[in-house]
């Protein structure tokens, strides 16, 4: 059974039956055909994503539905298998599949059949370029970041968002090369604007800018910005992410202080109320709220004109236009300062940083999505695998180009003989890039269909038989002197990568290295107790609680801050489960045994409460959807040729 909160516009697609078609306040959101009986995993949300036209879930297990709006169809499969990512635009679809391809609808990627996904991944003109380990969708604009780190962009021009002046062209039906070295893409599903941030972390932005919402001051207000500029007096800190709006963006930046905190910034125009504030911002400025001022901010989301904030104590924030209950506040009135929505009871029992909020054209969601588990290794390791900065060992290709790989997880899929690592190289020495790229994510994943005709060359030497899963847990066993080091300050701790990595979810940045260094320190952990860490440390190899230890609320407390922050809790069973029955178990014994004639039942009820304190309940994030998006006045332009004649 999936864990999702639903409000806003619920008439077309329906997607709670018999409820009005304005849901002002959350709701519970399950699929029509959901069944207690189901596996779990089966219908689990991994990401919900939703435009103009239609909502789609995607699902742990790969698969997608699809709910059109203007339609009282029942929801539909979409028909492409291993899917990673989905993403929707007000007038496009796209979709990213665990191999690395991107196959994509509507009216500005194939105007001749819009309701066909074709694979856009494979129009990019270099052949050695098609392997995507990103997408993002603007309005009516998509942008593909390759394995190489290269970002090309597909569909409308019309305000330059793809870098070019939309006198040369206003739109291209194929991929046209953008920029290089960009590790990020930034855009939103009604925004025709993009922001590309690269390695050094400096940040570029082109396209529709006519009230200030790439945030390059109030000098520049053209309406549209058809080449990518930097943008300047940018928040000191890290970007972590960009959402677009209509016409507004909001920045949240982690400040480099020794207890990191994150910031929400906006900029744009205040008439759309998605500010957060009363008044027009030409530059990047601070929102600021009570409602998150001694809070960390967890997870946001930006729709039409309207947003959603997560915080790390659970509360849910919105703001922005409200014409159909999105903000989820119990009315329709628009709200230009931050409100803390009321959340139903729910059964959500799980950290904080598991949940998700969403925000459409004129809905909203709040969603129960672990990043990482051992059910999912093959996809999080193909995940692993496009991550260069996690790269220790080099492959050379037919023409030349270098394809980085991790030695330590490749010796446990193909075996620890030092020749089979030859082997595999001369291998990789005949093949081009994308045959390069398919063999090692086959390797990674064990899967046939990536290539068959590969995976038929390969199986055999490298003996590709076996589940990735059973051979993750061997190497736990066979390579534990393959560790990080955790520095405390009686002594220093040692972890195995291969569990830190399939864990902590290692890809999205909690560690920056897979090497064999042993210099690569981590901190994080340097004030626990001796008995707190002895259990943290148990649990991270076992995944179960040592025997003959006895749990108190101060050690429940502090694993909890530590948990929190290093992200270790998304395997199951979760760990503040264990210690919290532990810890009602063991009092109830304790009752029962020192008590000359127990009564044990009003102990075992005073006891339970205490999970309160420990388990701060999770609030879901609401999601919100702005209004129905304008079109944009029309521009006097010079329409030259189509894509085709550029390429």
């Amino acid at each position: 059974m999936n864990d999702c909160l639903f409000f806003g516009s619920n008439e077309k697609p329906k997607l709670i039956k018999n409820k009005p078609n304005k849901i002002t306040k959350p709701i519970q959101f399950k699929f029509e055909n959901e069944n207690e009986n189901e596996n779990e995993n089966e219908n689990q949300i991994k990401q919900i994503s939703s435009g103009k036209f239609s909502i789609v879930f995607l699902l742990k297990n790969g698969k997608a539905i699809e709910y059109l709006r203007n339609s009282n169809q029942n929801p539909s499969k979409i028909q492409i298998e291993n899917i990673q990512k989905i993403n929707m635009g007000t007038q496009n679809e796209a979709v990213l599949t665990i191999e690395g391809n991107v196959f994509a609808k509507g009216l500005n990627i194939n105007p001749k059949n819009p309701k066909e996904f074709i694979n856009i991944s494979s129009l990019i003109q270099d052949p050695n370029d098609r392997i995507i380990q990103d997408i993002v969708s603007g309005a009516n604009s998509i942008y593909l970041l390759t394995s190489n780190q290269n970002v090309y962009g597909i569909g409308s021009n019309d305000f330059g968002q793809l870098g070019f002046d939309p006198e040369i062209f206003e739109t291209t039906e194929k991929p046209v090369l953008m920029m290089k070295n960009v590790s990020k893409i930034f855009s939103g599903n009604s925004s025709r604007s993009v922001f590309l941030l690269n390695s050094n972390q400096e940040l570029f932005g082109c396209g529709k800018n006519n009230h200030g919402q790439l945030g390059l001051g109030e000098s520049i207000q053209e309406t549209e910005i058809d080449k990518l500029i930097k943008i300047q007096n940018i928040p000191k800190g890290k970007i972590i992410d960009i959402q677009c709006g209509f016409n507004y963006s909001i920045m949240l930046i982690e400040d480099e202080d020794e207890n990191p905190k994150r910031k929400l910034y906006s900029c744009g125009k205040y008439d759309y109320i998605g500010l957060g504030k009363n008044e027009n911002t030409y530059e990047f400025t601070e929102i600021k709220s009570s409602l998150f001022e001694n809070d960390n901010i967890v997870d946001f989301s930006v729709g039409y004109d309207h947003n959603l904030i997560l915080t790390s104590n659970g509360k849910v924030i919105s703001f922005g236009r409200n014409l159909y209950g999105q903000l989820g506040n119990g009315n329709t009135n628009h709200q230009s300062i931050p409100i803390q929505i009321e959340l139903p009871k729910l059964r959500f029992n799980d950290d904080i940083s598991n949940y998700h909020v969403s925000c459409g054209a004129w809905s909203s969601f709040l969603y129960y999505s672990p990043f990482l588990s051992f059910s999912n290794i093959e996809e999080d390791l193909i995940n692993l695998f496009r991550r260069k900065e996690f790269c220790d060992i080099s492959f050379k290709t037919q023409n030349g180009e270098i394809i980085g790989v991790h030695k330590l997880i490749l010796q446990t899929i193909i075996g620890q003989d030092e020749n089979q690592i030859e082997q595999l190289k001369e291998i990789i020495s005949k093949k081009s890039i994308k045959e390069a790229n398919q063999i090692f994510e086959i390797i990674y994943s064990n899967k046939s269909k990536i290539n068959p005709k590969l995976y038929s060359e390969i199986e055999i030497d490298f003996n590709l038989f076996g589940s990735i899963e059973e051979k993750m847990k061997e190497l736990i066993e066979y390579e534990k002197e393959k560790d990080f080091i955790i520095e405390r300050k009686e002594k220093q701790y040692k972890f195995p990568k291969l569990i830190l990595i399939m864990r902590s979810g290692l890809y999205r940045g909690m560690f920056l290295s897979v090497t064999d260094d042993k210099s690569n320190k981590v901190t994080d952990y340097s004030e626990l107790s001796n008995k707190s860490f002895e259990i943290f440390e148990y649990w991270i190899y076992s995944n179960q609680l040592k025997e003959g230890i006895e749990i108190t609320q101060e050690i429940i407390d502090e694993i909890k801050i530590g948990i929190d922050y290093f992200q270790l809790n998304q395997t199951h069973p979760n760990l503040f489960d264990l210690l919290i029955n532990k810890f009602n178990n063991q009092n109830f014994n304790l009752n029962s045994k020192f008590l000359p004639n127990p009564n044990p039942k009003p102990k075992v009820k005073e006891k339970p409460k205490t999970k309160v304190k420990p388990k701060p309940k999770v609030k879901p994030k609401p999601k919100l959807k702005g209004r129905e998006i304008r079109k944009p006045k029309a521009k006097t332009k010079i329409k030259t040729r189509k894509t085709q004649k550029l390429n």
